[in-house]
């Protein structure tokens, strides 16, 4: 493993340390896609915007129906 291999991520408020040995040319402020403790893609910041977009309206729809957890 590169020294550099790992990363704190912010996902949704809690910071986590990951591997980013799967992507290439990651740097920070970059959006990833983290699965199981891994970086395993990058995508742009519309993008990445757009899904946590998604992501509060479906937790706002949650805590409207009770469901929240």
């Amino acid at each position: 493993m590169r020294p550099n291999d790992h990363a704190v991520v912010n996902l949704g408020g809690i910071r986590k340390e990951i591997s980013v040995a799967l992507v290439s040319d990651v740097k920070v402020g970059d959006y990833v896609i983290v699965h199981v403790g891994h970086a395993i893609g990058v995508i742009d910041p519309e993008e990445a915007q757009r899904t946590l977009e998604l992501f509060a309206q479906m937790e706002a729809l949650a805590q409207a129906e009770g469901n929240a957890p």
